[in-house]
């Protein structure tokens, strides 16, 4: 029983590598088939996780090493909570997404088909990859598999925009895992190990100018993904692909990456104590509340729907990395737990604006006048993440906020509270008045009532259903609060009482 659950991790991640060579073969001749594949390997990958919560929230930790480099060099799979919490959002969203991408692509006879779903699975194998990694070595090595896997996608239109968004894309990537090999091989230079090691394994006898240089470099390399201002460029601009890609890039996999990298970093390298001793907490709490109120203003401007979409997870990304900056763990805590419920929030809104899109033509938050009448599911369900990213309370974002919110407070740190508190406004401000448009107004372009398809529709339900399950019983579904509080008291020692 042991060696099976130790080969868990590595079994979910072969299992959509598997379908990504299956799908190519079976091509254009039989897309059922074809289909099959991905929403088989999507549910196999989400039981595979699941199979480990209970062992692993018990205290054991399934590991296998997949091949030794050098002595002291290895690459490993080690589930932990922190892992197991981004493997079980990813895994169970990718199910949703694969449904969603199927009534996407037909509904628009998109083409090449075939290479999307592809290269889909291609990015869930290097997802689950990232969370399973034991040391910075595997983190790095499937980091930039999910950079190249991702290009296909943002370049899926095939037009000379598509191109020129997908080359800034590769310019980031490429120039994020540069920095972060370079720190990696700093840290094995002075350490002799690259495991991750919950509270730290970097001590202050390296000496600051090595820890800063160490920290810039990851900074870097994680900030690229996670959107941080000044290296968010390339986010909004690669809203170019359709949106199951979007979806993918801003709820499940690509930029919850770069998040996860921090979550890594201050947790399992540096070590909470160290990373506030030599200052690097303060300067990341700077720049990822800058990001948030800076982000949020951005978004109000945008009058494109998936833009508007974009900046905002711009914003809701630093929330994340803000908690972590904190270092207390109540706001270590919501920022593992916003993780999920981000996740959850933005997929649905993502899901609704496809839906849109699709069905109607529409790309305008200015042409949205109306289609509550016409679409009333999918704009309730928008609706419900609107408001959840706002933090109103029964949705899943209310919770994560709530402890980010006393973590500022727990810290001393009451200029974040207020960012927070802004925030949470500003996000209001953008996302509200798009439900109270689609409800409220008249046109006669939206005459009809009329949703996009099942394969569409049904996603977008269990979406919005997740997010308010977050809020309402946080910890009923998968037991993803427990897996937050593990989180916390493994890199603190601090532990919650309760499950949520």
């Amino acid at each position: 029983m042991e060696q099976l659950l130790n080969q868990a991790p590595l079994l979910a991640i072969l299992v959509s590598a598997l379908a990504a060579i299956a799908i190519p073969l079976t091509g254009e001749r039989n897309r059922n088939l074809r289909e099959t594949w991905t929403i088989l390997a999507s549910l196999l990958k989400f039981g595979l996780v699941a199979s480990m919560v209970p062992a692993v929230l018990a205290g054991d930790r399934p590991e296998v090493s997949l091949l030794e480099i050098a002595p002291g060099i290895e690459l490993a799979l080690r589930v932990d909570p922190a892992g197991l919490l981004f493997a079980m959002s990813a895994s169970f969203l990718w199910i949703l997404t694969s449904f969603y991408a199927i009534g996407y692509m037909r509904g628009g006879n998109e083409r090449k088909q075939s290479r999307f779903f592809s290269m889909l699975a291609v990015c869930l194998s290097a997802t689950i990859g990232i969370c399973f990694s034991g040391n910075l070595l595997t983190f790095v090595l499937f980091y930039e598999i999910l950079s190249v896997a991702t290009y296909p996608l943002v370049i899926h239109a095939g037009s000379e925009k598509a191109y020129r968004i997908g080359r800034q894309y590769l310019v980031y990537a490429i120039t994020a895992g540069i920095s972060l090999v370079a720190g990696i091989a700093l840290i094995y230079g002075l350490t002799g190990t690259l495991d991750f090691t919950p509270g730290g394994f970097l001590d202050a006898g390296i000496g600051a100018p090595l820890l800063w240089t160490i920290f810039a470099l990851f900074a870097i390399g994680f900030g690229v993904k996670a959107g941080v201002m000044p290296l968010q460029s390339w986010l909004p601009n690669a809203m170019i692909a359709p949106t199951p890609v979007s979806a993918l890039l801003h709820a499940v996999a690509v930029v919850k990456a770069g998040v996860f990298g921090f979550v890594r970093l201050v947790g399992y390298v540096f070590g909470p104590g160290l990373f506030g001793d030599m200052g690097a907490a303060t300067v990341l709490a700077v720049f990822a509340g800058a990001t948030v109120v800076l982000a949020s203003l951005i978004a109000m401007t945008k009058d494109d729907l998936k833009a508007r979409l974009a900046y905002s997870t711009v914003g809701h990304l630093s929330y994340i990395v803000l908690g972590v900056a904190l270092l207390v763990p109540t706001a270590m805590l919501g920022a593992a737990f916003h993780m999920v419920t981000h996740a959850a929030m933005k997929i649905t809104l993502f899901f609704c604006a496809g839906a849109i899109y699709i069905h109607t033509g529409k790309k305008k938050v200015s042409q949205l006048d109306g289609i509550g009448k016409q679409m009333p599911i999918t704009m309730a369900a928008f609706g419900v993440g609107a408001v959840g990213l706002a933090g109103v309370p029964l949705v899943g974002g209310f919770v994560s906020k709530w402890y980010l919110a006393a973590g500022s407070v727990d810290a001393d740190m009451l200029i974040f509270l207020g960012i927070l508190l802004v925030s949470g406004l500003l996000n209001a401000a953008y996302l509200v008045p798009i439900v109270t448009r689609a409800f409220f107004r008249t046109s006669d372009e939206h005459p009809r009532f009329g949703e996009a398809s099942i394969l569409m529709v049904g996603p977008i339900f269990v979406t919005m259903l997740l997010s308010l399950l977050l809020g309402i019983h946080p910890d009923g579904i998968f037991g993803f609060f427990s897996i937050a509080e593990a989180i916390v008291e493994s890199v603190t020692g601090v532990s919650f009482s309760g499950g949520g």
